[in-house]
């Protein structure tokens, strides 16, 4: 059954933070989502004023035990078979990791069709931003799982161990993590004073690059994980999606941007999820797969 037609599985459970002022985590992809067609079941996993590079503020984290009894009730909805597919992001604590594995692996039993979008928000070029027991947790038990994963370019080295240093490198460390659909954001780009999403499969390497925007604010790698999965499930094929999701993302960010906006503005720019006029660049890129000389092993 296809996502469009009438009773088919629609909803999307996002997993992320929350925050009171602001675009990102779940504010961003809840919006997105919903915008773009699918009910949503948001699930907070930590509750912030706002977003930390912001300022000191409070950080309430549920207990983990809590936050695994709330999981497992979602997991016993009798709704269960709605959900077409999870995204998570942001997590709170090390101890919310094996309940975002169980509820997907209940979702995926329900619905062996249903997608799952692991963003591994836990750093950027400073370093990572939550503790190493989290990071190695998303890494060890939630990437395994997912048939999509969203990491920057430094999130792609950590996670990996594998350096990305230039567009090959950054290919294979994509490989090699293990989903088999990598979305790679703040990647290599071809353009002078561009930055690109590159995206990586078994067979294909496609990148959709763009100028780079200064001081962007925060939030575009939610975003960009929600709208992919959005025009995936619309039945987009990889392509179009990356390319309609890049235009989607830098428009919203450039208007914010030429605005001064230090959030990015959804609300205003609402039109620009479902119907972007941004013009990125779309290359396709020789497979590390097909880079190889005659005879070479897959790992040479």
């Amino acid at each position: 059954m296809s996502i469009g037609q009438p009773g088919a599985p629609r909803a999307v459970i996002v997993v992320s933070s929350h925050v009171a002022r602001g675009s990102v985590g779940n504010r961003a992809a809840v919006f997105a989502l919903e915008t773009l067609g699918h009910p949503v079941w948001a699930v907070p996993t930590v509750m912030l004023p706002w977003h930390p590079g912001h300022g000191r503020a409070t950080r309430i984290v549920p207990p983990t035990e809590q936050f695994a009894a709330f999981m497992a009730d979602l997991e016993r909805a009798p709704w269960l078979g709605e959900v077409a597919a999870v995204l998570s992001g942001y997590l709170g604590e090390a101890g919310q990791v094996e309940a975002v594995a169980s509820l997907v692996e209940a979702v995926k039993a329900k619905n062996p069709k249903a997608l799952y979008v692991c963003d591994p928000v836990i750093g950027d070029s400073g370093g990572l931003y939550v503790a190493e027991a989290l990071a190695a947790g998303i890494r060890d038990r939630l990437l395994p799982l997912a048939d999509i994963a969203t990491p920057n370019r430094f999130e792609l080295e950590w996670l990996s161990g594998a350096k990305a240093d230039d567009m090959r490198s950054t290919m294979a460390a994509a490989l090699g993590l293990g989903p088999a659909t990598m979305l790679v954001t703040s990647a290599h780009a071809m353009m002078a004073n561009g930055t690109g999403n590159l995206l990586v499969t078994q067979t294909q390497a496609l990148l959709a690059e763009h100028r780079t925007v200064e001081r962007p604010p925060n939030g575009l790698g939610d975003l960009s994980a929600a709208v992919f999965l959005a025009r995936l499930l619309a039945g987009h094929t990889p392509a179009k999606a990356l390319q309609s999701t890049t235009a989607a993302v830098y428009e919203i960010l450039a208007r914010t941007s030429k605005r001064g906006g230090d959030e990015l503005q959804l609300e205003t720019d609402a039109q620009s999820l479902s119907h972007p006029m941004a013009m990125v660049e779309l290359r396709t890129l020789i497979h590390p797969s097909r880079s190889r000389k005659p005879g070479q092993e897959s790992g040479a």
